[in-house]
C-alpha cells in the first residue's frame, strides 16, 4: 500500500500549522510567535477524487479509504515542520531539524502568507508590508543549499565510489537518505549536462547548479497562497503566479477550512473537503460569531476563489504535479466486489507509470507470480502485464491457481 509522505514548509506564520490543522483536523498549536512549531507535526490527510461507484450506480463498501458523498478519501501522510528563515542550512534556528524531515518527505507543500502579512524574518506585520515572492525565494534557497551542502560535504565519498560505481551509484549512496533515487540523479544529470564529467572536476556553480535540480526533480511542490481572503494577497497571488512559471501556485484560506471542518464535525453544516459549496443545517445552533464568519467565508473565499484550497492543494500536488492515480481492484466482475462480497472495497493510489504487475504487488507481494493478464471491468477488454494504468481504471486481474488451492 503506497503512503505518500508530504512535508509542509514556509517561514513561521505563515499559517503552515493552520493548514496542517485543517487537512487532518489535530489540534496542533497555533500561537502567533515564531516556532511554534518546535517538533514536526505528523497527521493523517486525505487526497480524494470522484468515486466510481457514482459511474456503476453501486453502494461501495470501501475498506482501505472513505467514500463521502460520492468522493473517495486516500490517506497521506502529513508533516507540519517549523518554519525556516535564512541560514537554515547551517543550522540557524531550527534548520536542521526542518531540513531532515523535509528530506523524508515524498513531496512539499510550500506555504507562503499571500496577504503580505509577515515580514523577512516571519514576524505579524501589517499586510502589505512584507513581500510573499521573496518569502518564497528565500525557503528556496535554504533548500537548494542544503543540498549543495550535503553534496559538497562528501565529496571525498563520492569521488571514492565514483571511480567503481560511477557517479551515478556514488551520488545516490550520500543522497539516498533523503528520498533521491538513482532515476533523479540520472535525469539532473542530463539536465545540467554533468553527466559525463568526473565530479572531481565539477565547479562550485555546477554543483550549485545540480542541488538545484535535484531537489526539484526529488521533492514535487506545490505553493499554496495562504490567506487569500485578507486586504491585497489577490495581487500577491497574480504577481506569485506570473513569476513562478514553472511552479503550481494554489489560492486558500486553511483558516475557512479549519472552521468548516468544526462546524462539520459538529453537525452545523454539510461540507465535503474541496467542494465549492457548504450548507447549514442548523442555522438556530450558529452563534452570531458563526454566522458572520460563515457570510465571511461566502463572500470572500467562496465566491473569490469557489473552495478553501485546502483539499484542492493536496489533490493537485499528487494527483496533477506527481501524476499518481487512483485505481480499483474487483474479483467479481458482475457486483464489483471482493471474494467476499464487498463493493469497490479498496482504491490504490499508484505512480504515474505502474501497471498492472505493480497493481498486483501493492495488492500482495506474491501476486505477481500468479498474474496471468488483466480485464478492464468497463470495456471487458484483456489487458497485458505490462498494461500502464489510467486514473480511475477498475481492473481484474486473472491469476494462475496457486499450489495448494
Amino acid at each position: 500500500m503506497t503512503t505518500i509522505k508530504i512535508g509542509i514548509i514556509g517561514k513561521t506564520n505563515t499559517g503552515k500549522t493552520t493548514f496542517f490543522n485543517a487537512a487532518t483536523l489535530l489540534n496542533a498549536e497555533v500561537q502567533p510567535y515564531p516556532f511554534t512549531t518546535k517538533e514536526p507535526n505528523t497527521g493523517i490527510a486525505h487526497v480524494s477524487s470522484p468515486c466510481v461507484c457514482r459511474e456503476f450506480n453501486v453502494k461501495d463498501e470501501p475498506r482501505n479509504s472513505i467514500c463521502i458523498n460520492g468522493f473517495r478519501f486516500y490517506p497521506v501522510v502529513l508533516h507540519d515542520l517549523p518554519g525556516l528563515i535564512k541560514g537554515s542550512h547551517l543550522g540557524k534556528g531550527l534548520g536542521n531539524r526542518f531540513l531532515t524531515v523535509a528530506g523524508q518527505s515524498d513531496a512539499l507543500l510550500h506555504i507562503v502568507d499571500a496577504s503580505g502579512s509577515i515580514d523577512a524574518e516571519g514576524n505579524i506585520v501589517e499586510p502589505g508590508y512584507g513581500d510573499p515572492l521573496g518569502d518564497y525565494y528565500d525557503i528556496e534557497e535554504e533548500l537548494v543549499l542544503w543540498y549543495h551542502k550535503i553534496i559538497e560535504g562528501n565529496r571525498s565519498t563520492i569521488e571514492k565510489y565514483e571511480k567503481t560505481m560511477g557517479i551515478v551509484e556514488a551520488l545516490y549512496i550520500v543522497l539516498s537518505g533523503i528520498k533521491v533515487s538513482r532515476e533523479h540523479i540520472e535525469k539532473s544529470l542530463a539536465l545540467t549536462g554533468l553527466q559525463d564529467k568526473p565530479f572531481a572536476d565539477w565547479t562550485d556553480d555546477e554543483s550549485r547548479n545540480f542541488a538545484y535540480t535535484i531537489r526539484e526533480i526529488s521533492k514535487p511542490t506545490v505553493v499554496v497562497a495562504n490567506k487569500i481572503d485578507l486586504e491585497g494577497a489577490e495581487e500577491n497571488y497574480l504577481r506569485l503566479s506570473n513569476n513562478l512559471k514553472d511552479v503550481v501556485v494554489i489560492p486558500a484560506s486553511a483558516d475557512s477550512e479549519l472552521a468548516l471542518r468544526r462546524a462539520q464535525q459538529k453537525g452545523l453544516v454539510e461540507y465535503v473537503p474541496g467542494t465549492e459549496e457548504f450548507k447549514v443545517v442548523k442555522p438556530d445552533l450558529l452563534s452570531e460569531k458563526q454566522k458572520r464568519a460563515l457570510e465571511y467565508m461566502e463572500r470572500f473565499v467562496f465566491s473569490k476563489i469557489m473552495r478553501t484550497g485546502v483539499q484542492f492543494a493536496l489533490n493537485t500536488l499528487v494527483f496533477k504535479v506527481m501524476g499518481y492515480k487512483f485505481v480499483y481492484p474487483v474479483e467479481d466482475v458482475e457486483r464489483l466486489s471482493d471474494r467476499r462480497g464487498r463493493v469497490l472495497p479498496d482504491v490504490f493510489l499508484l505512480p504515474r507509470d505502474a501497471t498492472l504487475v505493480d497493481l498486483a504487488t501493492a495488492i500482495h507481494s506474491d501476486l505477481p507470480k500468479y498474474l496471468l493478464y488483466g480485464i478492464d471491468v468497463r470495456t471487458g477488454i484483456k489487458l497485458p502485464k505490462d498494461y500502464i494504468l489510467h486514473d480511475r481504471d477498475v481492473i481484474h486481474l486473472v491469476l494462475a491457481r496457486r499450489r495448494g488451492r
